[in-house]
């Protein structure tokens, strides 16, 4: 009887932090979509007309710029929204470096809230997002004396499940300090690829973006082998990455 109990209570306490998780969630996006609604959402639809798009972000010069930063927070936060097209329109507004500085803001902002509410609401916050199966595929992770410099390679390298891999980092021992040196200098070349492509687009230099995108294909193709391969070498089943809050 005093096992039920105990279980009993297990299961109100997990539901107690989803909730908690949930509403803290949506609060966040929905602070942001609003923010979006105002700022954004013009700059967005101006992108398909460069000279509407720069004199957008010129009349607006900080409310575009926060726009662009909390729609790349919550592209973090929720990850079936492409990251890709939104760096590329970023390069298109706010130019090449000004546009990755944008994008590398909002990614990292986003990976911060990720991390410390993974770390606060444990594997249940995940699961929210990611099937089992899923978070358990990752074992790239299980080896704590290479964790760090993993978890740099493979957010270096194009092709790797980067939305899934952010949730996943929480699981792990692994310091804020650490996290935040790895999402922000090793996302920075795939992240600056597509705001180089976005400004050339803006500028009709065509070539050269034909020439980013087939390196950036080229280099996921060979990105995501190396991610498959280092995943594959690691153990299966009991060195899935472990809970750090399994209340």
């Amino acid at each position: 009887m005093q096992q039920k109990k105990t279980l009993t209570q297990e299961q109100k306490t997990l539901r107690r932090k989803r909730l908690s998780a949930l509403i803290l969630l949506f609060g966040l996006i929905l602070a942001s979509l609003l923010l979006y609604y105002i700022w954004g959402r013009p700059l967005i639809r101006s992108i398909a007309d460069p000279d509407q798009a720069q004199a957008f972000a010129l009349l607006n010069p900080v409310g575009s710029r926060i726009a662009y930063v909390l729609l790349m927070t919550v592209q973090v936060i929720v990850a079936i929204i492409p990251g890709e097209p939104l760096e590329i329109g970023a390069g298109y507004a706010f130019g090449a470096y000004q546009g990755a500085l944008i994008c590398l803001v909002g990614i990292t902002l986003g990976a911060l809230l990720v991390f410390l509410a993974v770390k606060q609401f444990g594997r249940s916050l995940v699961e929210l997002f990611y099937p089992a199966e899923k978070i358990d595929s990752i074992r790239i992770f299980n080896d704590p004396k290479k964790l760090n410099t993993l978890a740099f390679i493979v957010f270096l390298i194009p092709g790797t499940p980067k939305d899934l891999l952010t949730y996943v980092a929480g699981l792990t021992p692994m310091k804020l300090g650490t996290w935040m040196f790895i999402t922000s200098v090793a996302r920075l070349p795939s992240v600056i690829t597509s705001t180089i492509a976005g400004a050339a687009i803006n500028e009709k230099q065509y070539g050269t973006v034909i020439l980013v995108f087939a390196l950036a294909a080229v280099l996921a193709l060979a990105g995501y082998g190396v991610w498959y391969k280092l995943n594959q070498k690691k153990a299966a089943g009991k060195d899935r990455p472990k809970d750090q809050d399994s209340s």
